[in-house]
């Protein structure tokens, strides 16, 4: 087996080239977008280079076929909650069913992680944000990933743990069918907070988009800045990422909570993206766009997504989630109030799928699970110590 070091633009399309080979015979397998995983490796789109870098390495048999691949990362703003070791990256993890073959691709990471002065390596995670690329999928490897999630086969779980990999926190993904009702108690909260005027909820406007990243910012800062690795986000990081999200984006299934015009609420939502991604082969060139934007409006999207959902600190425990997800569920489901009950009527979509809850947020799994989900999908994050002496500790909880 050798291994190649990432260094060319040719280079950089078979590293792409690994994930399509190794897992094209897979029926849930849809391929990203080129462009997505390139940017991640593109100093010029990917900010975290001002503060990090990265290696690829491809791994190629005794007859130079491509059997595996691995990129590792340093970034000096990485650490998670208790941290007290500076912590590496691995991620874009492939490889064949062969400990061997995963163990070389596992070292070359690590030996390259240690002369960077890390002691320890979490992975597969994203040279970047995290919301993007992030956990091994060890429960609903047969279910088609979300837009940006990672996809793998089950036995990549065997091969990270046979290495020495221990499970840092897992990641759950929670799923409905929009048809179902929801559970009495939201509708009772939602309308108890109705009764104050100083509450109220909005869907987003697409000829507003400055306005709603503004609140976004606000809830977000408030809710999640400082907890679990998160930092603080800029209103003109948001506003572009908003701008970047008009062409896919459905008004109806994005909500804002205020209280006293105040923004203390945000549940985001977009249409599943991968439902028409998967038509583009990884390609996103003009011809595609086009292609996309047809894909649009003459197929279907039965599914969305849910990005974020949180209320700030000062009202937690007052219902105000019920609040947001019944005044959503106005919409979504037709909900409709006949004799002081409510009854969904005709759905505007069929799946709900939420983007993964850490484990270690033990208040917003409840408010998952208590929608009426099933978890639909785990992924891990897994850690590794340099040090074998050194004690292993999974990631705290938040209070």
């Amino acid at each position: 087996m050798q291994l190649v070091k990432v260094t060319q633009p040719d280079q950089e399309k078979e590293f792409i080239r690994v994930n399509v080979e190794l897992n094209k015979d897979n029926p849930a397998y849809i391929r990203p977008l080129d462009k997505d995983v390139m940017e991640v490796f593109d100093a010029k789109k990917n900010k975290t280079f001002r503060q990090g870098e990265v290696c690829r390495w491809i791994l190629k048999d005794s007859e130079g076929k491509n059997i595996g691949r691995i990129a590792a990362f340093v970034n000096k703003k990485y650490k998670n909650k208790g941290d007290d070791v500076p912590v590496g990256g691995i991620g874009f993890f492939d490889c064949i069913n062969d400990q061997a073959a995963a163990d070389m691709l596992f070292d070359v990471a690590k030996h390259w992680l240690i002369q960077h002065d890390m002691q320890a390596m979490d992975g597969p995670i994203n040279f970047g944000e995290r919301d993007k690329w992030w956990g091994l999928v060890v429960k609903g490897n047969e279910i088609p990933p979300m837009y940006c999630m990672n996809f793998n086969p089950p036995y990549y779980q065997q091969l990270f743990e046979n290495y020495g990999f221990k499970n840092f926190f897992n990641q759950v993904c929670f799923a409905l069918q929009v048809k179902e009702r929801l559970q009495q108690k939201f509708y009772d909260r939602h309308d108890e907070v109705e009764k104050d005027a100083n509450f109220s909820s909005a869907y987003i406007k697409k000829n507003q988009l400055e306005k709603f990243a503004k609140d976004f910012t606000i809830v977000y800062n408030k809710a999640w800045a400082g907890h679990g690795g998160m930092k603080q986000l800029e209103e003109r990081t948001v506003i572009k990422m908003f701008k970047s999200m008009k062409p896919v984006l459905d008004e109806k299934i994005c909500w804002f909570v205020y209280y006293k015009n105040e923004p203390i609420g945000i549940w985001i939502n977009l249409p599943d993206l991968n439902h028409w991604f998967k038509y583009l082969n990884g390609k996103f060139s003009l011809w595609h766009k086009l292609k996309f934007l047809w894909l649009k409006r003459t197929v279907r999207n039965a599914k969305f997504t849910g990005l974020v959902f949180g209320v700030v600190p000062e009202f937690h425990g007052k219902g105000i989630d019920s609040y947001m997800i019944v005044a959503g569920a106005k919409l979504i489901q037709d909900l409709r109030k006949t004799e002081g009950r409510y009854e969904v009527g005709k759905v505007l979509y069929d799946d709900y799928e939420m983007q993964w809850i850490g484990e270690f947020n033990p208040k917003m799994i409840n408010v998952a699970e208590a929608l009426g989900t099933y978890r639909s999908r785990i992924l891990t994050t897994y850690r590794y110590h340099f040090d074998p002496t050194k004690e292993f500790k999974p990631h705290p909880i938040l209070l």
